[in-house]
């Protein structure tokens, strides 16, 4: 099958038309024609070969909502013309530990989407049937492309910290990942603190769920909290003063990261120990979890909020998202 595409031909590089042959369908693989993918951050470092491990030519993209046109002799669940979804993940090796025991997400030898290979940025694109995931029914395609990213990583945490409704939780960066944790941490019946830099953006943060509003450069704002949130969420890829959101955690409260922060975070053992809290993190989530999600999202009405671009934009798309203006999820139109 000849795959029209968009690609960078080297790091930086703005994405050309770009066209690759994919081989002749294997047994347990499906082709989706892509009808929507969301650009996400980490496109933006995988063009800049920012993490040392971009292939070039690279057509980015693993946010990834489409229909199935092509299926192996030994494709499981699906069907042609099942709607579908695709995220970082398009394959793991099903036979470790981690596979086994239902935690896909973390086999060491997980194919990534746009790792090695090529994403959705383009008019077809193929997966193991396994992380190929049908839609439920009544889901909204056009803004469904970002869960399987953003979504799945901030709604992971939740589960994983057996973060309970009674609890007062805490979202640092209201942004892409940010806004998505606000409406799942509403929805699971949560107090929800907004950390923010900025607060003329407290009505907008509201809007999308937060119930409360700290300003994180304030020292008396975050000392009015001290000792009241049981899980603290950060998405932020920024040096923080770790401490001061350590304080404002309940005894045995968790402190989770999913944004990567690439200066080691700074954790005074102290502020732990006192009151047996830990610290945390954790990428994507499980097969079985994105399907919980998405279920859970059709169910409340949770969707990312984004701005759509035609794929024939991707530049300009690329260009809005580096400079900052995204709010807060950007999505390509096939």
């Amino acid at each position: 099958m000849k795959v029209n595409a968009y690609a960078a031909k080297e790091a930086g590089a703005k994405l050309e038309k770009f066209q690759y042959d994919l081989p002749e369908l294997g047994k347990e693989h499906v082709d989706i024609k892509v009808h929507y993918c969301g650009l996400c951050h980490s496109d933006l470092s995988m063009i800049n070969n920012d993490w040392g491990n971009t292939t070039f030519p690279l057509v980015p993209g693993h946010e990834i909502v489409g229909e199935v046109i092509g299926l192996g002799s030994e494709v499981k669940g699906l069907k042609v013309g099942d709607n579908v979804g695709m995220g970082w993940y398009s394959a793991s090796c099903l036979h470790c530990n981690q596979c086994m025991d239902g935690k896909q997400h973390l086999c060491a030898t997980a194919e990534g989407t746009i790792v090695g290979r090529h994403g959705g940025f383009a008019d077809h694109v193929r997966g193991h049937w396994s992380w190929v995931t049908k839609l439920p029914q009544g889901i909204d395609m056009s803004k469904a492309g970002p869960l399987f990213c953003g979504g799945i990583t901030v709604f992971n945490p939740i589960v994983l910290s057996g973060v309970q409704p009674t609890d007062k939780v805490g979202v640092i960066g209201i942004g892409g990942l940010g806004h998505m944790a606000l409406k799942f941490l509403k929805a699971w019946g949560c107090e929800v603190t907004a950390f923010t830099s900025n607060k003329s953006k407290t009505d907008a943060l509201k809007a999308m769920g937060a119930h409360n509003v700290v300003d994180s450069t304030d020292p008396s704002d975050l000392e009015a909290i001290a000792g009241s949130l049981n899980f603290i969420l950060n998405t932020t890829n920024v040096k923080l003063d770790w401490n001061a959101f350590l304080t404002t955690l309940a005894p045995q409260g968790k402190l989770h990261t999913v944004g990567a922060v690439l200066e080691p975070m700074e954790i005074p053992a102290f502020s732990m120990i006192a009151g047996e809290k830990s610290v945390g993190g954790s990428p994507l989530g499980s097969i079985a979890l994105t399907r919980k999600m998405l279920e859970f999202c059709v169910r409340h009405d949770i969707y990312p909020t984004v701005e759509q671009f035609d794929m024939a934009k991707v530049n300009d798309a690329i260009e809005h998202l580096h400079d900052g203006k995204a709010r807060f999820r950007v999505v390509l139109k096939a």
